[in-house]
Order: C-alpha cells, then structure tokens, then sequence
C-alpha cells in the first residue's frame, strides 16, 4: 500500500483541470499518444461541448514504482455532494487555480470540504502560458487562502506540459499512502460513483478501505440492504480492466448485475455479506431541489420517454420522476433535480442520446404549507399552490451563498442583491494588491432561480462568481398568480410570486400572452389575479369582418340593420365563448426562455 497515491483535483469550472489530467495520462503513458483526445476523461459528448465535468471518471496511472488513482471531479455547485463522496475516497487534492481568473467562489465550497476531510492540498496555478496569466497575483492570493510559502506554489500548463512532471513527483512526495489494514479483515469500501450498462447492470465506483474482493464474492449494499454478487472486478485505464481483486487501499469497480434503479447510491457501503459493521460515515440522501415537468412533445413517444427516464435513473441517483397528466400537454413526468444545471444536463441527454423532443416547463420548487386548519401539505406545481384566504403560513428553501467579485462592482452588486430579496452577511476582502471582495447572503432559493446568475454576470461584466449550499427553510411572504383568458383561470399558467413583486410579475405575464394569443373573433380580457383582486389586464380587440362588403351602393339601414346584427352576434360569443388557446401559445408561456 505505500506505493499508492489517491487523489483528486479541485477546480473551478474551465480553470484546466481536464486539459491538465489529458497531459498526466500522455506522461505516464496510461493511454498511448495516437489515442489521446481532449479532454478523456470527460466520457461524455456534451462534456466535452460545453468544457464541464459532470460525471467523475476515475484513472490509474503509474508513475515509476508508484500507482497513482485519480478521481476527477465536478467543478458546478449542483454536484458538491458527489464531490463530498470523492474526497472521501482519496488522501489528497490538487488546489487548481487558474493563472487568468484566480479562486472562484466554489473553488473556496470544495477546499473547505477538502481541508475538513483532512485531506493534503497541493496547490497548483494552471494555464501559466497565457497571455493573460497573472502568477505573482495569484500566487498572492493562495498563500492568503492556505496559509503556505510562494515557493510551494506548482506552476503548470495543461496545454503545453510545462510543469506537470514536477507536479506527478510532488504528489508521490507529498500525498500519503493509504492507512494499513489488514487485508484478512472483511472486505468494505466506499462507492464515489456507478454507471449503467444494459449488458452488466449497474456498474459501482469505489475505493477499497479493507479487506479484498474477488469475482464471484458475496456482497451487499449496506445502505440499501440489497445483497449481490461480484460478476467482475477491475481497476480504470482509464477504460473498464478487469482484475484478480480489489484490495485495501486501492480504487476501482465492481459489476453488479442489477438492473433495477435506486438500489446503488453514492456514499454507500459495499461490504462483505457476512459484515455486520456499520456503513462508512458521511452517507446522505441527495434531496431534488427544482422541480420541473417533462412531456413528449408527440403522446406517442409517451412510452419511450418513461424508458429513458427509467435508464437515466439507474446511473443517477438523485434524479427522481414521476407520472402526471396534463390537460393541454397529455401525459408526462414530474421531475426532480439536484439544480438547474442538473435539470439542464439530463433534459440534454434525453434529447441526444433517445432522440426525445420534449417540452421541458418552468422549473419551480417545493413549499411546505401550513393551513387555517390545521393541515400540512408540501407542493410541488404553482397551480395546486391554494388560496391566501386557506393559508395560515408558507415555508420555502433558502440558500447561504458566497459571490466573489472585484471590489469596483460591489455597488451594482449590492443593488442586485436587494433586487433578489437577500440578506448580507460578512464582507471580507483578500488577495493582496490585486484585491478582491468575498460576501456572504441568504436568499430564497426561488430567487435564485429567477434569473439571478444571469444577472449577476451581467452586474460584474462576468467577473463574479457564486457558490451556494442550501440553508433550511424560512416563512415565505408568497403567493399565487393566476392569468385568465376571457374570465376563465388558464391553470397551466399559474405561477408562485413574491408578494412584493407581483405587480411586475402579473404585468410581464399578462403582456407576454398579449403578444402571442391570436385574435378572437370577439375581444378578449386577458387579465392577472393576485393577492384576491386582478393587479393587471389588457384586451385583445376582436377580428374585423366587413359584413357589409357584399354590397355596392345601396340603401344605407340595410347596412346598419347587418353591423347591428354582427354586434349583436360578437356579444353572443363573447357571452358563451371559450377562447381556443393554440398548443404553441401554453409552450411559449410554460417553456424556459
């Protein structure tokens, strides 16, 4: 075991972090120069398209006399506790901070996870050949974060190789081996990840911490309680390799056979059948947080999409689905995601790998509801949000958040953070003469989601950036916002609203279906109620039809008598009249611009 080095690399997202593992694999001579491709690790297409990470591939490499196991992880907030779980697995992590950009502030999330899992950091400034690099200033900055002297700083380049030799040394010099143990003890280990293959059934990621396993063992998911056999063993090349065995210390997979989902999860125990320990600690149900319909945009792929949904759940554990029907969009899925780019990455895959065009909502969160009477309810969908005059309180998700910006844009920023109903904390500034503003809040996660990165990026020319972790939750000041076309309440248009805002909200709404309803053939009142009183209306005068046009000349009250009887005729069906909402008008007020 002393010539095993387990370790991960923190960074933010596009400080280099594949690029620079591309260069380790070329140097060690895991994976042969011909074979090399950007970013390998990155397994999938819309990884590499968009430069994040949002699986963890793990790698072995050798290194002189040493095995070294890397886990590359995710550098998005959406992700932190599958990153929680890898730094469980390894002895050290490489800091990587972009010699452009400097510590971002999910960069500072993942440290402090890393640091209170004890773990070795060795700190690296990458892309050191740009034009724009700033080393001295950032070297500033790291040695205010660590408390460590400039000369520890490695320096590399992920493009060019410059420094990564140095970098493979250091870390067997610094990074310790795994801890003894015996491998007679009972065989248990940590999963950091799973995949699924149609083939092999579930396929768990993890790291060995006693005992051995061996093809053919009996084992079982602590956590769930569901016992297997080991169909195969192997270790990352990065690609699948099988192996005798896994033994303490070291890192790799175990083919499951199962092909039912929500068996395997991350941070749980596999362990020898016959164990009867405890699970390895740090285990946590990853909770959805954004919730959003999925439909087919043709019914008939109804099927088809429940069969991809099912596939994805089986290598993902913290999404989650289930069936609802709607009166405009047929039948569909309700779906619950870690975040936005969670939300974002899975409706993707579903688009690319089955083919699905889909109808993705609104994304909205959960509110718990007390009642006048007594009741409890948690809701997941606006439009079952229930009356104000039924409600005694409403409690929704709120979020601690770090922004880190240059101290030029903490007026705008500060602005904003009003704008979004937050509440600042601490203020702290570091980083030397290249100075910048650390601030902590508090904000309702459903502000959050109106839009609030965007702006932000906006308020600091794209210069600042967030971190956040979920608070608990607070009493929400909220209500509903209903749209009614021609005095019938359209529900799918239904909306949770800040009370304070819900003039601007009902008077956006009522403007935007304004612009996109077709014409009636009689006028039409398209109005917003909130709050038990309509806060905001427009009419949409009705199509003009000259009845008249017939006639050439002719005795004037013959006319009249015909516009009298048309107007009489428009006040008829606007009296009976349901007003026929197209199929494209709910997709562009229910869809995500």
């Amino acid at each position: 075991m002393n010539n095993i080095r387990n370790f991960s690399i923190i960074a933010h997202i596009d400080h280099g972090k594949s690029t620079l593992a591309d260069r380790m694999l070329e140097l060690t001579g895991t994976i042969e120069k011909r074979d090399m491709r950007d970013q390998v690790l990155d397994s999938m297409d819309l990884e590499r398209e968009r430069g994040i990470t949002i699986k963890m591939q793990p790698v072995r490499m050798y290194w002189g006399e040493y095995i070294l196991n890397l886990i590359d992880t995710p550098g998005h907030i959406d992700f932190s506790y599958e990153v929680s779980r890898a730094l469980g697995a390894v002895e050290g992590s490489l800091l990587l901070v972009d010699a452009t950009q400097g510590v971002q502030a999910q960069t500072l999330t993942t440290l402090g996870m890393a640091k209170s899992s004890g773990l070795k950091i060795i700190p690296v400034i990458s892309k050191i050949d740009s034009p724009l690099a700033r080393v001295e200033d950032i070297k500033e900055e790291i040695v205010e974060l660590l408390d460590v002297d400039p000369e520890e700083i490695l320096l590399v380049s992920g493009r060019t190789g410059e420094g990564v030799k140095e970098l493979l040394d250091e870390v067997v010099k610094q990074i310790p081996p795994p801890l003894e143990a015996n491998n007679q003890n009972p065989f248990r280990s940590l999963i950091f990840d799973f995949k699924y293959s149609s083939h092999k059934g579930v396929i768990v990621f993890l790291r060995v911490f006693s005992g051995e396993v061996k093809k053919g063992d009996k084992l079982k998911f602590k956590v769930a309680n569901k016992e297997f056999t080991a169909l195969e063993v192997g270790v990352f090349t990065p690609k699948e390799t099988s192996a005798d065995s896994l033994r303490s210390g070291e890192i790799g997979y175990i083919v499951t056979g199962i092909k039912e989902p929500g068996i395997a999860s991350v941070g749980d125990t596999v362990a020898s059948s016959a164990d009867i320990g405890e699970a390895l600690p740090g285990y946590d149900v990853a909770r959805p947080v954004v919730w959003a319909s999925v439909y087919p945009e043709n019914q008939d792929h109804f099927i088809t999409l429940k069969q991809a949904l099912f596939r994805l759940k089986l290598s993902d554990s913290a999404f989650s689905f289930e069936e609802e029907s709607s009166g405009v969009l047929g039948r569909g899925f309700r779906c619950g995601f870690l975040g936005m780019l969670h939300l974002e990455i899975i409706t993707e895959r579903l688009r690319r790998e089955f083919n699905l065009p889909l109808v993705i909502t609104l994304p909205s969160i959960t509110y718990r509801i007390k009642y006048k009477n007594g009741k409890e309810e948690i809701i997941y969908t606006p439009s079952f949000f229930p009356e104000d005059h039924l409600v005694a309180e409403v409690y929704e998700p709120w979020v601690n958040a770090t922004i880190i910006i240059p101290p030029e844009y903490m007026s705008p920023v500060i602005q904003l953070l009003y704008e979004f109903e937050a509440e600042l904390g601490e203020t702290e500034s570091f980083g030397g003469h290249l100075s910048r503003t650390s601030l902590k809040f508090q904000m309702p996660l459903r502000e959050m989601m109106r839009g609030f990165f965007d702006r932000l990026k906006s308020a600091t020319s794209g210069f600042g950036s967030i971190s956040y972790s979920l608070a608990g939750e607070r009493q929400a000041d909220v209500t509903r916002l209903d749209i009614l076309v021609a005095d019938e309440v359209v529900l799918a248009f239904a909306k949770v609203i800040s009370k304070r805002q819900a003039e601007t909200e009902a008077e956006e709404s009522v403007e935007k279906l304004f612009k996109i309803l077709p014409r009636q053939m009689f006028t039409t009142k398209i109005q917003a109620r909130a709050l038990g009183r309509i806060i905001s209306s427009r009419t949409l005068s009705g199509m003009k039809k000259d009845v008249t046009q017939h006639m050439y000349g002719g005795d004037i009250t013959r006319k009249m008598k015909l516009r009298e009887k048309q107007k009489k005729g428009k006040k008829k069906m606007k009296e009976r009249g349901k007003v026929n909402i197209p199929q494209e008008v709910f997709l562009k007020m229910i869809k995500r611009d």
